[in-house]
């Protein structure tokens, strides 16, 4: 093990990598996201993205939505077209700001459904159906998969509360999650476009790789080319057959009998009138991230492959990453960049999330190095707990040695939560109010670290 380096200067290293991450942040702000595509010029309204067609809007405009960003996106609507031009709702999560001029700010459960979400879903589509003038424009963000909630009958929210925990704790990746919830739901997988006759535009933030419509937030307004059949195969992949309340496997029994209609399909004339549009990525706070580095005199390197997979395995392979690219620049100071989501697979009664579980395993990988690694949620939440991730740096294993902890225990039962509140590792941020996965800043000082 190579000498520990000095704890003053370890900790200004995590000041360092807490301020790269508020500037990641920043480049992805939901009403500035917003504000770039929403447009008006004298009595003209209109949604322009670079490449793409001009799409004129009402001198009214409906607004619908749900998500972690969707009252920030709100805003920003409110900010360009103008709070008299806009009448809407939105379904978001507790602490949300709800000082919108226009539009209604529902709360609702997260990660899990409730009860507030089922009436603010009854309230937001009796808002569509009575929109008499499109196209309308729909706001999606991260979150939105458990917000936005109408079971398929006869399944009750407790049945879906139940089949999503399942899921979850299964280690499922979040696009087999959103293929289950798509088919149990009368509102995701363009369930959403059924209850409006008018054309509808949406303005996407993305929280999963690759970006895909269909997948952010269940896709609550776009064509789902799965089917009941692939539900099956995802059931019966994470052994969860035997698992599910009898009114969920009623109704993907009856959807493969062909007895229940499918999602919105590409080629249907639902999915023609609605036009998606991805406003938003962890592509673009990495960006961020990357120019307040370069800003701050830090050498920059930018893993372009989203890190996905077993949140253990996908530490190990970062651990490894760091070693490949900074080895060559050893008497550099080098920032490390990389984004993406992984899965943890619930094994044990401790408290965490997947960032805390991701720098929980990287303390042996890094012990004694002039290094410091964040792993955090861009929605400054991880897990149920109060942090968005967690700090580990070169001293995080003589530290944990000092308190009796061990590390390999600790992620046995996945309590990675009291291991950093032990260490003082845990990195509070609060709601940021955006949802872009989340980021890893690593940053190798060996200058600092030799005085």
């Amino acid at each position: 093990m190579r000498q520990v380096p000095a704890t003053k200067d370890l900790r200004a290293l995590r000041e360092e990598a807490a301020a790269v991450f508020r500037a990641a942040i920043d480049a992805v702000r939901p009403d500035r996201l917003v504000e770039a595509v929403v447009h008006k010029q004298a009595s003209q309204r209109f949604i322009e993205v670079k490449g793409r067609q001009r799409i004129d809007l009402p001198p009214q405009v409906t607004l619908v939505g749900a998500g972690k960003a969707a009252a920030a996106m709100a805003r920003g609507c409110e900010s360009v077209l103008g709070p008299e031009s806009i009448s809407g709702e939105v379904i978001s999560t507790d602490g949300t700001a709800t000082d919108l001029a226009a539009v209604v700010v529902h709360r609702a459960g997260h990660p899990l459904p409730d009860d507030r979400g089922v009436t603010a879903t009854r309230s937001l589509l009796r808002r569509l159906e009575r929109a008499t003038s499109g196209p309308v424009v729909c706001l999606i963000s991260g979150g939105a998969s458990s917000l936005l909630v109408c079971p398929r009958a006869p399944i009750t929210l407790a049945d879906k509360i139940e089949t999503n925990r399942l899921l979850l704790e299964s280690g499922a990746p979040i696009e087999a999650v959103n293929t289950v919830r798509k088919h149990l739901s009368e509102v995701k997988g363009g369930g959403l476009l059924h209850h409006t006759r008018l054309a509808v535009v949406t303005l996407l933030i993305s929280d999963v790789v690759g970006d895909d419509p269909a997948i952010i937030g269940s896709g609550p307004t776009a064509a789902a080319p799965t089917t009941f059949e692939e539900v099956w195969q995802i059931i019966r992949r994470y052994g969860l057959d035997r698992q599910l309340p009898a009114s969920v496997q009623q109704v993907l029994d009856a959807g493969s009998r062909g007895e229940l209609p499918e999602t919105v399909k590409p080629d249907s004339a639902d999915a023609k009138r609605s036009t998606l549009v991805v406003v938003g990525s962890n592509r673009l706070a990495l960006a961020g991230a990357a120019r307040a580095a370069v800003a701050r005199g830090w050498g920059v390197e930018v893993i372009e492959a989203p890190i996905v997979g077993d949140t253990s395995a996908a530490a190990r392979a970062f651990a490894d990453q760091l070693q490949r690219r900074s080895a060559p620049r050893r008497s550099q100071r080098v920032c490390v960049l990389a984004g993406g989501e992984t899965t943890v697979q619930v094994r044990g009664p401790g408290r965490g999330g997947r960032n805390q579980e991701f720098a929980l395993a990287l303390v042996d990988e890094i012990a004694g190095e002039p290094a410091c690694v964040l792993s955090a949620g861009t929605d400054g939440i991880d897990g149920p707990t109060d942090a968005a991730g967690a700090f580990v740096d070169g001293s995080t294993a003589a530290a944990a040695e000092q308190l009796g902890l061990d590390p390999t225990e600790k992620l046995l039962s996945n309590d990675s939560y009291s291991f950093f509140d032990a260490v003082g590792g845990l990195f509070r941020c609060g709601p940021t109010g955006t949802n872009v996965m989340d980021i890893k800043i690593a940053l190798i000082d060996p200058e600092g670290a030799n005085g």
